[in-house]
């Protein structure tokens, strides 16, 4: 095996990088995941996260996980309501019958993201997980890498492997080449106790996931673990829009009135959920890697998922191309159809990209129809199959 004797070293402990180090900790691999919280009890942020069957999934059920994720999941989360900016119900799939399950090749099961990570660092040694290292950099030492992390600690790994998404400091190691910046930025707001505090809109969610469209804008939001909601405001702005809207993204006051001048003409509703919303609220401006970026392959690093391809939310693929890396990565780093580290890495480079950047095409496109003036008969077309 290529891998025998050396120390991987995979930096960022999200799904991506915990599946790729479950998938080598399986193949005996003497590999540590350096992660920057201080321990797994950290809050993780985020909307529920839906698992394909050909990546999220496959890589799953590599990971002889697939019992501990349907015991875990959210059923019927993956259902979905459109409404329009009244709030009024164009699009619901609750009520209909489907005969998608897993196995079925448009099951879409949708997990929170905490249970999924609680899922991924039980199935691994306590050993292999390092809290508390936030990379700073490295340097080339013998045939690998010295390691340097801000609480002062240095680790060596022959093999660096960058899971540390979007704002990646592994990836400048291999390429200078850059995101760019969608058009689109997107405001999260998280409610704790959510039909306690909006039952008008938790009727309306069902415990499942809500697209609102109007006026060139969305409000999207989806069920969460523990009774919560998260949503995102998500319209067209300048890149430069958090710095100019001059916003304190911790005033929920000053928040909502921005919500309310912004989307004016939308129902007061919606307002509840600024109303109600814990603070600080996030701005995320999405953002998207060239889709012909190139670089040449190296012997002793390698990056996946964000950190490779961060692309639009739009496709729901960003967490299924991460762990769909981990899954093609570990196959090529473990498998016997390679001769040496830097032919499996120049293998899984070229096909991680050549699908990465069909898939951040189809993200990209899915953005520019969710806020379109038509937005809301071509997204209830969609999910009616007309």
């Amino acid at each position: 095996m290529i891998l025998q004797n050396k120390k991987v070293a995979i930096i960022g402990g999200g799904p991506g990088g915990l599946t790729l180090a479950r998938l080598l900790q399986l193949k005996g691999i003497d590999v540590k995941v350096y992660e920057r919280d201080s321990d797994r009890s950290v809050r993780v942020q985020g909307s529920p996260l839906d698992l394909h069957e050909h990546s999220g999934l496959a890589a799953i059920r590599k990971a002889g996980l697939l019992d501990a994720f349907k015991n875990n999941y959210l059923q019927g989360a993956d259902r979905t309501t459109i409404t329009n900016e009244k709030a009024e119900i164009i699009f619901s799939d609750h009520d209909m019958m489907k005969e998608e399950d897993f196995g079925h090749e448009y099951f879409r099961p949708e997990i929170d993201r905490g249970t999924l990570r609680n899922i991924l660092l039980d199935s691994l040694q306590p050993e292999n997980i390092i809290w508390d290292s936030h990379f700073l950099s490295m340097e080339k030492q013998e045939n690998g890498w010295l390691l340097y992390f801000k609480n002062g600690s240095e680790a060596y790994a022959d093999l660096v492997i960058g899971a540390d998404g979007a704002n990646s400091k592994t990836r400048p190691y291999l390429t200078d080449i850059q995101s760019f910046y969608s058009g689109i930025t997107m405001l999260e707001g998280n409610i704790d106790e959510a039909e306690k505090y909006v039952p008008e809109i938790t009727k309306i969610l069902r415990g499942g996931k809500l697209m609102a469209f109007g006026n060139k804008k969305n409000i999207l939001m989806g069920q969460k673990a523990n009774a919560e909601i998260g949503f995102y405001a998500s319209f067209k702005a300048e890149e430069d829009w958090i710095l100019k809207s001059g916003l304190d993204f911790s005033d929920k006051h000053q928040v909502l009135e921005w919500f309310e001048k912004e989307y004016s003409g939308w129902s007061k509703i919606w307002s509840q959920l600024f109303e109600n919303a814990s603070v600080p609220f996030i701005p995320r401006p999405i953002r998207c890697m060239p889709l012909d970026q190139n670089w040449e392959p190296h012997p002793d690093v390698t990056i996946i998922g964000d950190a490779a391809h961060v692309m639009p939310p739009f496709a729901g693929e960003g967490v299924n191309m991460a762990m769909l890396d981990a899954l093609e990565l570990s196959e090529s780093l473990t498998g016997n159809h390679h001769i040496s580290v830097y032919d499996a890495i120049s293998s899984y480079e070229e096909a991680m990209r050549n699908r990465a950047s069909v898939t951040a095409k189809e993200s990209l496109d899915n953005g520019e129809r969710m806020h379109h003036a038509n937005a809301l008969s071509m997204m209830s077309e969609f999910f009616s199959g007309l």
